[in-house]
């Protein structure tokens, strides 16, 4: 047992019991706009370019030069209302956006991008939410069902086009994952909460703790409107099958991101940073992550956001390891811009805290009396494409709590697919045309129960997209 040194790549950072941390980020650090100087300094890096790539970076077509020249020349009310062509909810892509823009933009090719993500948070903060009402009603009902971005974007879309639409949720409050999956030190529920005020008033309906395929059935459903979307997302987990798999202990991230965020939007501060960084012991939970050591299996956002939740909460220690190689620092040769930068990425929350660690295959969880203790690992590495173990490099880590933040798998079919007969890819995603159409009359699909785990900002605009073409499909019919 125990954690052996040469296993990380750097020893172990012990921290005091409860003391705070000045790492650790809140989620004005995340909020706050640069400063007007920084700002329009950043804005005016983008004038030089004479191909804008960025345009290519970004999903949502996001008119990037332009408004990066508006907020340069100071017309923020111009710029706002040229990010809002394109993007519903600029408030939530400048927090949790990975920047794909950035990623392409033409500075990038020194590795000093223009600093697009800040700037259109800087636009977004500015943003007022009067409502934009259809001017004439079609007459035409749709129904939505789910409430993360994709479906949020396409009721949105749909209500300005003067359909009259319902969202449907299965959750208590509205939002999906942007709700309970992402922190609230990354992205405050505020900002879903007035974007749903403007919805409103633009005439969509919410209807949230709908089990559909449960207590309502979606045959009936569809019967109700003159269309329905289904914008369910990817929500089955990648398990880790695994001995020991069953221990008490063991846990899918999501499991303890939607505790935490409920009990963050009922108020309850038993489990929740106090304003001086310490953590309540009383609030000791199977998932709480308070006092215990704590294994995160994933590098990606998911994992991040364990990692950042864990040290709020407590933890004495955070390991987060992953299977593939440690990524180089910078682009390889091989990797040319402006190709998405297979590079280490180091979010707020690993900068928080935690150790990392990489091309480590965990083999077997070890527990005592039913309540895991330990994780087997053994290094690996890959030989020809191929994942191959590294003989004498097995060890066991101590861990009181692991969460499995490994990705998703697909969407829920069930009851959609039966219910509806809606033909499946070999992914196990609904399969739609360029309209968002399935094979069944009436029902469009949007997201990622369509296109497979992927980012908040493609869901948004599949939602668009999608909502085009029911809007399409309902004035032909």
């Amino acid at each position: 047992m125990g954690n052996p040194r040469g296993f990380l790549d750097t020893p172990r950072e012990k921290e005091q019991e409860n003391a705070p941390s000045d790492r650790i980020r809140s989620f004005r650090e995340f909020s706050e706009p640069l400063p007007k100087e920084r700002l329009e300094a950043q804005a005016s890096r983008c004038m030089g370019c004479g191909i804008p790539f960025c345009h290519d970076g970004c999903p949502l077509g996001n008119l990037i030069p332009e408004w990066n020249d508006l907020v340069y020349r100071g017309r923020m009310d111009e710029a706002k209302a040229r990010l809002a062509e394109t993007n519903n909810f600029p408030e939530v892509t400048g927090r949790i956006c990975p920047a794909p823009c950035e990623a392409s933009c033409v500075l990038n090719i020194e590795g000093s991008p223009v600093t697009i993500k800040s700037v259109e948070r800087a636009i977004a903060s500015v943003a007022d939410l009067a409502p934009r009402r259809a001017e004439t009603r079609s007459g035409k009902t749709v129904g939505v069902i789910g409430s993360g971005p994709a479906g949020l974007a396409c009721a949105q879309e749909l209500a300005r086009k003067g359909h009259e639409v319902t969202l449907y949720e299965r959750d208590d409050r509205i939002g999906g994952l942007l709700r309970y999956g992402i922190p609230d030190f990354k992205m405050e529920k505020g900002i879903l909460d007035r974007r749903m005020e403007q919805m409103a008033a633009e005439g969509v309906t919410f209807r949230a703790g709908m089990d559909i395929g449960g207590a309502v059935d979606v045959r009936d459903l569809r019967k109700e409107h003159d269309a329905l979307v289904l914008a369910t997302g990817a929500r089955v987990p990648r398990d880790l099958p695994i001995p020991g798999r069953d221990l008490s202990g063991v846990h899918f991230a999501m499991e303890f991101l939607e505790r935490q965020n409920r009990i963050v939007a009922e108020g309850n501060t038993e489990a929740t940073e106090k304003p001086t960084g310490t953590f309540n012991r009383s609030s000791v939970h199977e998932l709480s992550a308070y006092g215990k050591r704590v294994l995160v299996i994933g590098g990606g956002d998911t994992g991040s956001d364990c990692i950042g939740t864990s040290i709020r909460q407590g933890a004495l220690e955070v390991l987060n390891v992953e299977l593939m190689p440690k990524p180089p620092l910078v682009r390889m040769p091989e990797n040319p811009w402006p190709e998405w930068p297979l590079v280490l990425r180091t979010s707020s929350s690993h900068e928080e805290g935690a150790q990392r660690d990489f091309a480590v295959l965990t083999k077997a969880f070890i527990g005592k009396d039913g309540r895991l203790t330990a994780a087997r690992f053994v290094r690996v590495e890959f030989v020809g494409g191929k994942l191959r173990e590294i003989a004498g490099s097995e060890e066991e880590h101590a861990c009181d709590l692991v969460l499995l933040a490994m990705g998703f798998t697909g969407p829920v079919q069930e009851p959609f697919a039966g219910a509806l007969g809606l033909t499946l890819d070999a992914r196990g995603n609904f399969v739609t045309d360029g309209e968002g159409r399935t094979n069944a009359d009436g029902i469009f699909a949007a997201g990622d129960n369509v296109r497979g785990q992927s980012l908040v900002v493609w869901a948004i605009a599949d939602g668009r997209r999608v909502a085009n073409g029911v809007d399409r499909a309902l004035r032909a019919g």
